[in-house]
């Protein structure tokens, strides 16, 4: 097992990508801490997957965006599995989409709370307790591209976790390496609330692979990126997007 007896926090683990980080991770070896806002039946349901399968997980809700929020899940992770190998910073989302004209400055600041504050908050807040490991950041190909209509805000704080990517992969080195992953069009609910389905549709059509991507392909990559097998590599943002962007 490529995990075995390491210990992951994955933050947003209720559902979606999350939930199958939460899955895949725990499949080979890894004890994991799920973080969940509001998604409390799914989260309870990895839980529960994951001890069926003779796992180690429990489930906490908390406010990423705050102090005591971030703190408390990292206490009851070392608490309960001793340290902390592995932190995978999932949570996050665009909120609405809203021009540079309609958006007052709560939206900024909310939506960079969500993508960029949480990620720094868990990053310093874990850092104490990894000897070692990996942390794996999930930024965008907005982050790339700029993003759809209504979506400057989200864009831009995902470019800058992937900026921040960069340089903690120098500052953390050569004990913790950082990547991030850039997804595009995953069949999640951020597509589903977000994203109208004839465009999701137009991306099938134009797209190499032809389909949308799963949040198992995500969690493949985020597994490789976790343990040993990507030794080497530190400080990469991952296009996972299906051929819809080269970079």
């Amino acid at each position: 097992m490529k995990l075995n007896g390491k210990t992951a926090i994955i933050t947003g683990g209720g559902r979606d990508i999350g939930r199958a980080c939460a899955l895949k991770l725990a499949s080979e070896g890894a004890n994991v801490a799920i973080n969940y806002f509001a998604s409390a039946e799914g989260a309870e349901r990895t839980v529960a997957e994951i001890q069926q399968n003779a796992g180690r997980a429990f489930a906490l809700q908390g406010d990423l965006n705050t102090q005591a929020g971030v703190d408390a899940l990292v206490a009851e992770t070392v608490a309960q599995f001793g340290s902390v190998d592995v932190l995978v910073n999932n949570s996050g989302g665009l909120i609405a989409r809203k021009t540079i004209a309609e958006m007052s400055l709560d939206h900024w600041h909310a939506v960079m709370d969500l993508n960029l504050t949480s990620t720094f908050l868990m990053v310093k807040a874990c850092l104490p307790h990894m000897r070692s490991g990996a942390i794996v950041n999930l930024a965008s190909q907005a982050g790339r591209d700029g993003g759809g209509p209504g979506s400057v805000a989200y864009a831009t704080s995902k470019g800058a976790v992937m900026t921040m990517t960069r340089g903690l992969a120098k500052e953390l080195g050569p004990a913790i390496r950082v990547n991030a992953l850039c997804p595009g069009m995953i069949d999640t609910d951020f597509h589903n609330i977000h994203t109208k389905p004839e465009a999701r549709k137009g991306f099938e059509a134009a797209a190499p692979v032809k389909r949308q991507g799963v949040s198992e392909d995500v969690a493949n990559l985020v597994l490789f990126l976790a343990c040993d097998d990507s030794a080497f590599i530190t400080g990469t943002n991952m296009d996972i997007n299906g051929g819809m962007l080269f970079s």
